[in-house]
C-alpha cells in the first residue's frame, strides 16, 4: 500500500503530465469506412483509429492528443468533445435481438445508434426516421439517439422526396407567421403600390416558359431604333409587398431558393405570392422592376436604365410556339398573336441574336449539352425520360436574362456596393496541374496565366476546337472553382464578365429578391436590411444544401428507375474519371452510371494532369469525352449509385451475331 508522501507524490506526477500534455484542436472527418480523421487547426491531418471514431461524431470539433505508434506513425486520443454540430439526421429503424436501433443515413455514421424504450415513438422496423442524438457517444462509444418523426416505410408513394427533405433539415410547410402574411396579401395589396410607377400596361411584353411554369417572373418586349434595339425586361417585384424584416423575407432567406425536385417543387415564397399576386400572370395588372436597354446592333449594350413600373403581359407563350414562329411557321396559334407581340417577338429575336455574337466574340458561352426531363408516375417514380430540347426561344430568354442581370451588375459596381457571383475559374490547388497539362498538349498556350480574367478567357476559347491527344477544354473544365457570393464586384471567369449578378429570379432566388433590395434603395430610397458576412456565408450554405437535396434525390429516383433497363448495349461517354474507375453519361436517357477498375483486366494507374485511366501494362487508356458501351450492371443503393459494366465493339459484335443465329 502506497503511505501518504508516494500518494502526494503521484497526484503531483499526474498534474504535471495534464499541464505538460499538448493538446490539439481541430475538426472531425469521416470516412466509408471505421476509421476517420482529425483536420487540425494547425493545417494537418491525424489519424484516428476505430476505437477513437467511435466516441465522436462527424463535425465535432475536439481536442485530441498525438501518440507515435510504430514506424513513426501516428495517431489521435480524443481528449476532450468541444463542440458538436451533428443534432438531427435520417435513418433506417432497425431491430436486433432486444436491441432497438437506427442505422444511420448520414456520410460518415457507419455504425448504429442505440434507440432507448422511452425515445422510439412507437417506431416499426425498417421506417424511416428523423432522428436528434440523445446522448453523445464521446464518454463510452456508445451513443443514443431519440426518434423526432416517424417519416415513412421504403415504397410508399413520395417516399424518397419526405426522406431527402429530411435528411437536408428541409421544411415542406409554412411557419403560421408566413402563413398569415401571405393570407394578407391581395389584389388591392397591388393596387395600393400603384401610385409613382410607370403605366406600362398597353405594351407588349408577353412571358415565355414552359407550359407548366407559375412562377413567371420575366417578361419581355422590344422595338427597333436606329442603332439598334431598345430591350425592356420586366422582373417580378415582389419587394414591393414584402416589407424587410417580416416572415415571409425571412423564410425566404432561410430556404435561399426554391428546389425544382421532380414532379413537385419546394417554393420559396408560398404559392399565393410567387404563383398568384406577383407572378407574371397574362391579362392582368402586376407590378415590376423593368430594366430598359439599348442593345447595339453588334450586340454591345449601351445606356440602361431601371424602373418601378406596371405591366400587363399580352400571353404567356411556350418556348416551342416562340420557336415555331422564330422559324417562319405558321399555325392558328401564331396567326392568333397581336401584330404588336408578332413584331416584339421578331426584335426580340433580332436582339438576341446579335446580343449571343457578341458574347460568343468577347465572353464565353456555355457548351450546350444535351438535357432530359423526368416524368413521374402515380407513385412518384420516374415513368419516363425523354429529352428536354433546348432550341431558339430558349437562346432568346437566356440572352435577354443575361443582358439586364449585366446591367444591374454594372449598376451596382458603381455605387460599391452589391451582391455579386463571383467565379474565380481554376482552383488553386489545380493550377499547377493545368500548367502541366498545357505544357505537354498544348504548348502554345502554356505562357497564359490561367489565373487571371484574360488569360482563362483566352485559354477557354483557344482550346475550344484545339485538336489534341487529350480533350485539353473538358479537363480544364473539370477542375474549376465553385461560383461563391461576395459584396465586392469580382470577374466571373467562367462567363468571361469582369462582373456579373443576378436579379432576374426575386420569386426564385433569394439573392436576386436582395439585389432588387439593393437597386430599388439607391434609385429610391426604400427600405433595405443589409445582409452581414455571416449572413451571406449562411445564404451561400443554403443554397449548396438546396443543390445537394435535388441531386439527392434525382439520384435516388434514378437509381431505382435503372433498375428496370435490359441488358442491351447503350452507347455513353465518359463524363468523369476517378482512381477507382470512370463514369459514362448515356446517349439515350443521360442516366451516369460508373465502372469500377475492378471490373476491368489488369491495373489502371490515375493520372492527375490529364485525368486519364492508363493501363499498367498494355497501355489501354479511358479519358474524358471518350465514347464506350456498356451494359446495366446494377445498383448500390446504399449510395444510390448506378454501375455499369465495360462492353467493348466485340463483344456487341458477337451479340448480334448470336442474335441472329438465334
Amino acid at each position: 500500500m502506497l503511505n501518504a508522501d508516494a500518494l502526494s507524490q503521484l497526484r503531483q506526477l499526474k498534474t504535471d503530465i495534464k499541464e505538460n500534455k499538448v493538446v490539439f484542436p481541430g475538426t472531425v472527418k469521416a470516412t466509408n469506412g471505421r476509421f476517420g480523421f482529425v483536420a487540425l487547426d494547425e493545417g494537418r491531418d491525424v489519424f484516428l483509429p476505430p476505437e477513437e471514431m467511435q466516441k465522436v461524431l462527424p463535425g465535432d470539433r475536439i481536442n485530441i492528443t498525438e501518440h507515435e505508434v510504430e514506424k513513426g506513425k501516428t495517431q489521435g486520443v480524443v481528449d476532450e468533445v468541444v463542440e458538436t454540430h451533428l443534432t438531427t439526421f435520417v435513418g433506417r429503424y432497425l431491430i436486433k435481438g432486444k436491441g432497438h436501433f437506427v442505422a444511420p443515413d448520414t456520410p460518415g455514421i457507419n455504425r448504429w445508434i442505440f434507440i432507448p424504450p422511452k425515445e422510439r415513438k412507437g417506431a416499426q422496423p425498417d421506417d424511416y426516421i428523423y432522428c436528434q442524438i440523445h446522448r453523445h457517444p464521446f464518454k463510452d462509444g456508445k451513443g443514443q439517439a431519440r426518434v423526432l418523426r416517424i417519416i415513412g416505410k421504403a415504397g410508399e408513394p413520395g417516399i424518397e422526396r419526405s426522406f431527402t427533405l429530411a435528411s437536408f433539415d428541409l421544411a415542406d410547410t409554412w411557419p403560421e407567421s408566413v402563413r398569415k402574411q401571405a393570407e394578407s396579401l391581395n389584389e388591392e395589396t397591388l393596387e395600393a403600390h400603384l401610385e409613382g410607377r410607370q403605366d406600362r400596361t398597353e405594351q407588349p411584353y408577353v412571358t415565355i416558359d414552359s407550359p407548366g411554369t407559375q412562377d413567371m417572373d420575366d417578361a419581355l418586349m422590344a422595338t427597333p431604333n436606329a442603332t439598334g434595339w431598345t430591350l425592356s425586361i420586366a422582373i417580378a417585384d415582389p419587394t414591393a409587398v414584402i416589407k424587410p424584416g417580416t416572415p415571409a423575407e425571412e423564410e425566404a432567406f432561410n430556404r435561399a431558393t426554391a428546389i425544382y425536385f421532380p414532379g413537385e417543387p419546394l417554393p420559396m415564397l408560398p404559392d399565393a405570392i410567387s404563383t398568384r399576386l406577383c407572378s407574371l400572370m397574362p391579362d392582368v395588372k402586376r407590378l415590376a422592376l423593368v430594366c430598359d436597354l439599348q442593345v447595339n446592333n453588334d450586340g454591345s449594350l449601351g445606356e440602361y436604365s431601371f424602373h418601378q413600373a406596371v405591366i400587363r403581359s399580352r400571353g404567356k407563350l411556350s418556348y416551342d410556339l416562340v420557336s415555331h414562329l422564330i422559324e417562319g411557321r405558321e399555325d392558328d396559334e401564331i396567326k392568333a398573336l397581336p401584330d404588336a407581340v408578332a413584331n416584339s417577338l421578331d426584335q426580340l429575336h433580332q436582339a438576341a441574336t446579335a446580343l449571343r455574337k457578341w458574347r460568343s466574340e468577347h465572353a464565353l458561352l456555355s457548351t450546350d449539352r444535351p438535357e432530359f426531363r423526368l416524368r413521374l408516375d402515380e407513385n412518384k417514380r420516374i415513368r419516363l425520360i425523354e429529352p428536354a430540347v433546348q432550341n431558339e426561344a430558349h437562346r432568346l430568354v437566356e440572352e435577354c436574362m443575361v443582358a439586364a442581370n449585366r446591367c444591374a451588375a454594372d449598376f451596382l459596381q458603381g455605387r460599391g456596393e452589391g451582391l455579386f457571383i463571383q467565379h474565380p475559374g481554376v482552383r488553386d490547388d489545380r493550377a499547377e496541374n493545368i500548367r502541366k497539362l498545357l505544357e505537354s498538349h498544348a504548348p502554345h498556350l502554356a505562357d497564359l496565366d490561367a489565373n487571371s480574367a484574360e488569360g482563362f478567357k483566352t485559354l477557354m476559347k483557344q482550346t475550344e476546337d484545339l485538336e489534341a491527344e487529350v480533350p485539353v477544354k473538358a479537363i480544364i473544365s473539370r477542375q474549376l472553382a465553385r461560383a461563391e457570393l461576395g459584396f465586392e464586384a469580382a470577374p466571373h471567369q467562367g462567363m468571361g464578365l469582369a462582373a456579373y449578378t443576378t436579379f432576374t429570379s426575386p420569386l426564385r432566388k433569394f439573392s436576386d429578391f436582395y439585389v432588387h433590395r439593393l437597386i430599388k434603395a439607391s434609385l429610391w430610397d426604400t427600405p433595405i436590411k443589409p445582409l452581414n458576412p455571416q449572413q451571406l456565408e449562411a445564404l451561400q450554405a443554403s443554397q449548396i444544401r438546396a443543390r445537394q437535396a435535388a441531386n439527392a434525390l434525382e439520384a435516388w429516383l434514378k437509381s431505382d428507375y435503372a433498375k428496370s433497363l435490359d441488358e442491351e448495349p447503350m452507347a455513353g461517354t465518359i463524363s468523369r474519371t476517378v482512381p477507382s474507375g470512370f463514369f459514362v453519361r448515356l446517349d439515350c436517357n443521360g442516366l451516369e452510371g460508373f465502372v469500377s477498375c475492378r471490373d476491368l483486366d489488369g491495373k489502371f494507374s490515375f493520372d492527375p494532369v490529364t485525368l486519364r485511366l492508363v493501363h499498367n501494362k498494355n497501355g489501354r487508356i479511358f479519358q474524358l469525352e471518350q465514347r464506350v458501351n456498356v451494359t446495366f450492371a446494377g445498383v448500390d443503393d446504399e449510395r444510390r449509385q448506378i454501375n455499369f459494366k465495360l462492353v467493348d465493339a466485340e463483344e456487341i459484335q458477337n451479340g448480334k451475331e448470336d442474335a441472329t443465329q438465334r
